[in-house]
């Protein structure tokens, strides 16, 4: 098959690889779409551990089930399905764990549901699950235009908050208007603090979603009302500044870390289940997945380099 490797930190190829065999409950999925994530791009560039030895990057996509190993009963030959994986997305054939396969639905797109598991419950978790967000609270989601930016915005929404988000546009931040932001924030130039205070008469946010880290992080915490609440999953902005996180104290705040693999891996019964909801609010029409582009597998590398431009409005596709 081919793949989109790197052996050690060389970077990106497209090469012909050995097809891989599902071992005991596992199910080798036909790639229709690769949902191209932060932590891929990051994966790359960390390589492989033997630079003799191809390592096939990638978490998550979509397709068709071509084979299945021993022990598998859930799925079956040629059923449509999205899953989750530590490597090997970025390919023709992918191998993954039955739990963390999930039936996709005949009207279901399958380049669609390959951005839906981990934008779309890591977004949950840091509303509901960490967040414990409720009807006529106030979120503001950082970097709104991510693929996890987009799905919280949607989900905090549907689920009766107000919701501010910042992004790096004016013209991003328009198209959110469609997905159901209340309030735009560029940030570029702008003191989100500052602008949070003034949306909410001094008060502050009751929850921020923050997947940047560093600065911004610092200023997520001076956007909280008094006894709020931060769920932190990320450091997309790559920024080293260790943040103060005195503020905390002050206003009796929370923050707390979110990785929704460490939840796939410790509880995979209540992931799976959560999964197959969001894949239904999905085919039912209540959530849309935003698809900005598609590049072929063997672009790849240029794939990568536009995620890590940060220009992408949504999720980034590759297609073997």
């Amino acid at each position: 098959m081919k793949a989109a490797v790197v052996h050690g930190t060389e970077g990106l190829r497209y090469e012909e690889v050995p097809d891989p065999e599902p071992k005991p409950g596992e199910v080798l999925l036909r790639v229709a779409a690769v949902g191209v994530q932060g932590g891929d791009v990051l994966s790359a560039a960390r390589g492989g551990a033997d630079p003799s030895t191809p390592f096939v990057v990638g978490y998550q996509a979509s397709g068709t089930v071509a084979a299945v190993g021993a022990d598998v009963t859930s799925l079956q030959m040629g059923q449509r399905a999205v899953g989750f994986t530590w490597a090997g997305s970025h390919a023709e054939l992918v191998a993954v764990p039955e739990h963390q396969v999930y039936p996709v639905p005949d009207g279901l797109d399958l380049r669609a549901a390959a951005g839906i598991p981990v934008e779309y419950g890591t977004a949950d978790d840091c509303l509901f699950e960490f967040g414990r967000l409720r009807a006529g609270e106030t979120v503001l989601i950082q970097a709104a235009a991510s693929g996890l930016g987009l799905a919280a915005v949607q989900l905090a929404k549907a689920a009766g908050a107000t919701v501010i988000g910042t992004a790096s546009s004016d013209e991003r931040l328009a198209r959110l208007a469609d997905h159901g932001l209340d309030h735009p924030i560029n940030h570029r130039g702008t003191d989100v603090p500052e602008r949070v205070q003034q949306l909410t008469d001094g008060r502050g946010v009751d929850l921020v979603v923050d997947p940047v880290g560093g600065r911004t992080l610092e200023g997520s915490i001076a956007s909280l009302a008094h006894r709020g609440r931060i769920s932190w999953v990320g450091q997309a902005g790559r920024d080293g500044h260790v943040p103060d996180t005195w503020p905390l104290m002050r206003r009796n705040a929370s923050l707390t870390g979110v990785w929704f693999g460490a939840e796939m891996v410790e509880n995979p019964t209540r992931t799976s289940a959560l999964i197959e909801r969001l894949i239904e609010r999905v085919a039912d029409g209540e959530l849309s997945v935003v698809l900005d582009r598609e590049f072929p597998l063997a672009d790849a590398a240029d794939a990568h380099r536009y995620i890590e431009s940060r220009a992408a409005f949504g999720r980034v596709l590759l297609i073997p």
